[in-house]
């Protein structure tokens, strides 16, 4: 299980990015973070892999824990050893090596060659396009193809914890929602996965519980059901009454739903 207790984050030691985040990523479970540009849902992806210290961030107080492992003093190759692997925002990949050479380096941590070819077997069972064009090119591919490749060099490190920043950003509606369905089946192998994501839609649909962050803290969480039929996340996120002005509302205090169990 991966658990957030009262997460305090800067930047250069004056920017305030985080303030107090608590939550937690069950086993086996696919949790979503909501929230606009600026929410925090970078920063807190940073802090769970690693690379914040890369963007001049500092956890100021509180803690990240996977299992029993401490997570904010780990450096990003530590914790994808640890099983804890990140989608990057905007898909990064290498786009003048071929599919397959992606892939290869994906899995470059993992020595035991066995392993790696169970992953790279799974990768192209669940992306057949990638293995059909394993020799192009990654800066050929459409992008969502791209989305593809980013997720399934992840894969190949055989991740217990999968990180996806905005997996459905620049991708057309019917991408949005094959991106969807390889998360709920990346899931249903056994992977958890923290899911941050601005199309609500999509990630309401896949996730068991979901968070909603606001300039840096968490102002609701619940089951993804229920916080799908909120009057405040069907106005922000869902689209409804869009046609009407609406004013960004200042910071609230956090509000878990009745029925939220975790």
């Amino acid at each position: 299980m991966l658990s957030i207790e009262g997460l305090h984050v800067t930047y250069g030691g004056a920017v305030q990015a985080l303030r107090g985040v608590s939550m937690q990523v069950p086993d086996g479970k696919v949790v979503a973070v909501l929230g606009s540009n600026g929410a925090g849902k970078s920063t807190l992806l940073r802090t769970i892999s690693g690379t914040l210290r890369l963007h001049r961030g500092k956890i100021d107080s509180g803690s990240v824990r996977f299992g029993d492992v401490d997570l904010g003093s780990r450096d990003p190759g530590q914790t994808v050893r640890l099983g804890v692997v990140q989608v990057p925002e905007g898909r990064r990949i290498f786009g003048r090596l071929t599919v397959e050479e992606n892939l290869r380096a994906g899995g470059m941590g993992n020595r035991d060659k066995a392993a790696k070819a169970r992953a790279q077997a799974r990768v192209y069972e669940m992306f057949p396009v990638l293995e059909e064009r394993k020799a192009q090119r990654g800066a050929l591919l459409s992008g969502g193809e791209q989305q593809m490749l980013a997720i399934g060099r992840a894969l190949m490190a055989s991740p217990k914890l999968l990180l996806l920043d905005e997996p459905s950003l620049g991708l057309a509606p019917r991408i949005i929602g094959q991106i969807g369905e390889v998360v709920a089946e990346i899931n249903r192998q056994g992977t958890s996965v923290l899911l941050v994501e601005q199309n609500a839609t999509m990630a309401l649909g896949v996730a068991d519980t979901a968070y909603v962050l606001d300039v840096g803290e968490v102002s609701l969480s619940g089951s993804a059901r229920e916080l799908s039929q909120t009057d405040e996340v069907q106005r922000l996120y869902l689209g409804h009454d869009a046609d009407q002005p609406q004013e960004r509302a200042a910071p609230r205090a956090h509000r878990t739903l009745s029925r939220w169990t975790a």
